[in-house]
């Protein structure tokens, strides 16, 4: 990886700037999931060590405007309590009192900014902004990896304007993990794609066209391609505007001898809200709705699985929120669980699926962002990377 890193940087009693995802999930104003907070402790516990005092900014959820319901006083509390340290929190984001705040942090000291989205300039890249956010610390560091794909502010445009910039250990992890999936993947390469829609995928599956052996599709973005080979899928969800589009790709990837699986099995109902029982069909009648894909597509996907060398995944395979139709997901998750080798997912909803199954510490690696792992594999050069880049060079 070109980026420079923490041991790069040569770190030690400086002001650091240090961008995290804590967009953690709140219920009535409390946390419900701290994994992302957790995510960044080895980066923080880093910079404490070397005598940084540390400046975390982050945004949480997407207020219009100033809203109390999304302050991130709430994160600064759970990471006090994580760290067992005293951790600041500024209730602006940019100004001269909270100059002043990071300048009387002593080493080793904590401050966390307010929800940079309440500031109107984090979107657009804002240059009065970044140059404010760029008072804030004498180093610039990264370590929200799922938001390096958007062109914030505080992700790209502020990057500038520090006297150095690089990456935290979780960017680090995340660039070189699936840079090896991108650039270095061993053969048979198997990628599994779920869920709603192709058009979240069109470009991922483009890419993977070039590199994988075999592309394993489920969840409803199924039915799409299903109905291009002219298969009944009742009334299962179809991007009818995409159907075009889909059978391009499937023609790109028998023109490089792609092996694409479509399901040949479904769990279906009436609709996601009916309280009939499920039942698992090999054709669709035409008022079935596929919620899921059935036993044998499990089996046989598994199957393929089991052979791969390199695997990636992103999606799930049904709406494996409702047990009703979990087993597909379970079945795809437990079967990559089990591959000896080189096994990533990209975020998402099927990273939340492998935490909920118990499965996610058997992968070699879990992305922690769903959009940005795909536009990385898609080969888009994400602005929160090359900001840093390009920094770094100058």
């Amino acid at each position: 990886m070109s980026l420079p890193t923490l041991e790069s940087l040569e770190l030690n009693n400086d002001r650091v700037f240090l961008r995290v995802d804590f967009n953690v999930p709140m219920a009535d104003g409390a946390i419900t999931d701290d994994t992302r907070i957790r995510a960044a402790l080895p980066t923080i516990e880093f910079l404490r060590k070397r005598g940084c005092r540390v400046v975390l900014a982050s945004h949480l959820g997407r207020p219009d405007g100033r809203d109390e319901s999304l302050s991130l006083e709430p994160t600064a509390a759970r990471l006090a309590e994580l760290l067992s340290a005293e951790v600041v929190f500024a209730h602006d984001i940019v100004g001269e009192d909270v100059e002043l705040l990071t300048r009387e942090l002593g080493p080793g000291g904590l401050m966390m900014l307010e929800n940079l989205r309440f500031h109107p300039g984090e979107k657009g890249g804002d240059d009065n902004f970044g140059q404010a956010l760029a008072r804030l610390g004498d180093v610039y560091v990264s370590d929200a990896f799922g938001t390096m794909h958007r062109a914030e502010t505080s992700m790209a445009g502020a990057v500038a304007w520090f006297p150095r910039a690089g990456v935290g250990f979780l960017v680090q992890k995340e660039l070189e993990a699936l840079g090896r999936v991108l650039h270095e993947p061993e053969h048979p390469y198997v990628a599994v794609l779920g869920g709603a829609k192709v058009s979240d995928k069109i470009g991922v599956i483009e890419s993977l066209a070039h590199k994988v052996d075999d592309l394993l599709i489920g969840g409803a973005m199924a039915y799409t391609f299903l109905k291009v080979r002219g298969v009944d899928v009742g009334r299962s969800r179809v991007e009818s505007a995409k159907l075009l589009l889909a059978q391009r790709l499937l023609e790109r990837c028998a023109e490089r001898g792609v092996r694409v699986h479509l399901p040949v099995d479904h769990v279906v109902n009436s609709s996601l809200e009916s309280s009939e029982a499920p039942r698992v069909v090999e054709t669709l009648g035409e008022d079935d709705v596929g919620l899921d894909i059935g036993p044998a597509t499990t089996a046989r996907y598994a199957a393929v699985i089991a052979g791969a060398r390199t695997l990636f995944w992103n999606g799930p395979m049904g709406v494996f929120e409702d047990e009703r139709y979990a087993a597909g997901t379970v079945g795809i998750a437990e079967a990559c669980a089990a591959n000896t080798g080189y096994t990533v997912i990209g975020g998402g909803d099927s990273a939340a699926a492998a935490v909920k199954f118990g499965l996610a510490d058997r992968f070699t690696h879990v992305s922690t962002g769903g959009g940005a792992s795909l536009e990385f594999l898609e080969g888009k050069d994400l602005p929160g990377v090359k900001a840093i880049r390009v920094r770094s060079r100058a």
